[in-house]
């Protein structure tokens, strides 16, 4: 990364602000600025006490001897302590009201569901870890998990962390070859799969791609199978077992293991959509404490709360606030296994109706599928019990927050628009909703313990309004601890890039309110006559426009500018592309933002190549605008078919 490449051209203007409504912040876990800039300043005063503070509301076998032991980059939380992430997320729930309370609500893509209690959900998880210690797994071992969005998921990741073994969740999208290649990289002995998953109506068949994916795993002994959708599959003897005869053999009785607080919890491999997927390890009680805390304070949570959050748990987000830090409050969490607009386009605000969800947490790029679709879809259902609503996963543009807020919220919830990584493990950057004003687009403010700064590529930060590297100054409870098996990566990724501080590998700049706002990957920044400009900023810009539900930005070469601008939009339903309309569209962004960002090229599309979390593929949209052959992973793209119409448009 060159000197350069830490100046970045800020050209979004957006000065709309919400305060928190006086109703919701008057019964706010923190109900003002002050409170807020309290903890952050007693947290930057003595980082360890605040921590070892907040600490306590996890369950301990046996106290920590030291808080932090920091030997940069490498840092040890909560050294000598011993806990169990299973415990926690469940048997200390046991002796309190929350044994009959709700743990997890699951509706299936076809229409039925299930709610498991604690008690319930306590005793499956006990069943499920003596079914993997009857196979002989040990602490320290790792297993694969390769299923559909259904509760037995959550019960093998918590009946894994209960024995010690280190699970490694795959998102059931995923083909056979990258199964493969993650079942390697972790050297794991025992792949839990499914004969299916429900997607749109047609079964994903997850048993057979684990079964090509096996003829090229060296190290896995077992396979254990769901029988989710009754499906013709292939079951080798003595290697694939059934859950449900396992299970009926199963004790019910398994203590948890206590486990040293750096114990490794789970390996989650990144998406791989800008390269060569890592295995990022976290350990298990700063991950619990980060996660539990941060899904508390700022998603406020209340006892009687339904949350819902709708990412996949072979994702983070999943990890974090769909399994380990709501059980480890105590909370009720949603999960639903299959598409939002399956079989209409409504499913999402159907189920809102249906269980009175109160917290719902969702992706920039789900919102903007809704803007799409339109708004009688939301329209026809209440969805008065919302009370707070959530954006995860990239930069959420000014207008698709704006419609989240006055379509969904009524105005009347606030958006907790969250900034964080696979690799921070818990939100770092988001509003604390009772004491934040938030502004579109805008996620604020770092977390209470988190020193975010934007600087430049000697680490020195730059002006307000001014873009630059995003960096966290600090090591963090949730944080990272090394790339699976390739621990020289991990120092030189995130530690080698600014001296002495964690590099996000995103562009942001701070406004003259202490307000981040995230530009997006440094990589995805366009250099374009001599100014570098955040792809971000111009498809805000795009969005704006009334006709238009989504777009992607990424540069091309040009011979004069250095940096062409190419742009793919997708068209709000209904709207017809024309030459008129490019038109317009240019001359839309140049108003917005500046001649210096007018688009060159402008192509329309019905839809853009995503990765299966959500996120839009722009190293492949460079490709075809540069008129290339697409190079490296496609492993993670969603919809090939995108990418071949794309390529059909360009032929």
């Amino acid at each position: 990364m060159s000197a350069s490449a830490s100046h970045i051209t800020s050209v979004l203007k957006e000065t709309r602000s919400f305060p928190p409504p006086p109703r919701f912040a008057a019964h706010a876990h923190i109900r003002s600025l002050e409170e807020y800039e309290e903890l952050c300043q007693r947290a930057r005063e003595n980082p360890e006490a605040f921590w070892a503070d907040q600490a306590e509301r996890l369950h301990w076998f046996q106290r920590w001897q030291q808080v932090l032991d920091w030997k940069e980059p490498h840092a040890q939380w909560f050294v000598g302590g011993k806990l169990n992430a299973s415990y926690n997320c469940l048997d200390r729930h046991l002796n309190t009201p929350h044994k009959n309370k709700a743990a997890i609500i699951w509706e299936g893509e076809p229409g039925e569901s299930r709610i498991l209690t604690y008690q319930t959900l306590h005793r499956e998880v006990c069943q499920f870890a003596n079914v993997l210690k009857a196979l002989g797994m040990q602490p320290g071992d790792r297993v694969t998990i390769y299923m559909p969005m259904v509760p037995e998921l959550a019960i093998a990741m918590l009946a894994c962390a209960r024995i010690g073994v280190t699970h490694s969740v795959i998102f059931g999208g995923f083909s056979a070859d990258a199964v493969a290649d993650r079942n390697n990289d972790a050297k794991s002995r025992l792949i839990i799969t499914a004969d299916g998953g429900w997607r749109r109506g047609k079964v994903i068949p997850l048993k057979d791609n684990v079964d090509e994916a096996l003829t090229k795993s060296t190290t896995i002994e077992k396979c254990i199978v769901l029988n989710r959708c009754h499906q013709q599959i292939t079951m080798k003897p003595g290697r694939d077992l059934w859950w449900h005869e396992l299970m009926a053999q199963a004790s019910a009785d398994c203590p948890a293991v206590p486990l040293d607080s750096e114990h490794p919890l789970y390996i989650l491999y990144t998406s791989g959509s800008t390269g060569k997927p890592k295995g990022i390890l976290h350990t298990t009680a700063g991950y619990l404490l980060g996660t539990s805390l941060t899904h508390e304070w700022i998603f406020d949570l209340r006892e009687e709360d339904t949350y819902w959050c709708t990412a996949d748990i072979g994702w983070v987000t999943g990890h974090s606030y769909i399994v380990y830090g709501p059980l480890c409050n105590g909370a009720t969490t949603l999960m639903y296994e299959g598409a939002p607009n399956y079989p209409r386009e409504d499913r999402f605000w159907e189920i809102i109706e249906k269980y009175q969800v109160n917290i719902f947490y969702t992706a920039p790029t789900a919102i903007r599928a809704f803007i799409k679709w339109g708004d009688k879809w939301p329209n026809g259902h209440d969805l008065s019990s919302l009370r707070l609503l959530g954006s995860v996963g990239e930069p959420i543009n000014p207008e698709a927050w704006m419609w989240y807020h006055t379509v969904i919220g009524k105005e009347k919830c606030p958006i907790v628009d969250t900034w964080w990584q696979t690799e921070t493990g818990a939100i770092m950057i988001a509003p604390v909703p009772g004491a934040i004003a938030t502004k579109p687009g805008s996620a604020t403010r770092p977390f209470p313990g988190i020193i975010a700064e934007v600087v430049d590529r000697q680490g020195r930060p730059v002006p307000d309004n001014t873009g630059g590297l995003l960096v966290i100054r600090q090591p963090w409870p949730a944080m990272l601890r090394t790339i699976y098996g390739d621990d020289e990566r991990y120092r030189q990724q995130y530690w080698n890039q600014v001296p002495h501080c964690y590099f996000t590998a995103d562009g942001a700049r701070r406004d003259s309110d202490g307000y981040i706002w995230i530009m997006g990957r440094v990589d995805d920044v366009l250099n374009v006559a001599g100014h570098r400009l955040s792809t971000m900023e111009i498809e805000s810009a795009l969005v704006h426009h009334p006709k238009v539900a989504e777009a992607a930005v990424v540069g091309r070469p040009d011979e004069i500018k250095g940096e062409g601008i190419a742009c793919f939009v997708t068209l709000v339903g209904g709207v017809p592309a024309s030459d008129e309309l490019k038109k317009e569209l240019r001359e839309h962004v140049a108003h917005e933002i500046g001649a210096l960002a007018r688009p060159d090229d402008i192509r329309f599309t019905e839809a853009l190549p995503k990765t299966r979390s959500g996120k839009i593929m722009r190293r492949l949209l460079r490709d075809i605008a540069s008129g290339r052959e697409t190079v490296g992973d496609t492993t993670t793209l969603e919809d090939y078919s995108a990418l071949a119409r794309l390529r059909e448009e360009e032929a």
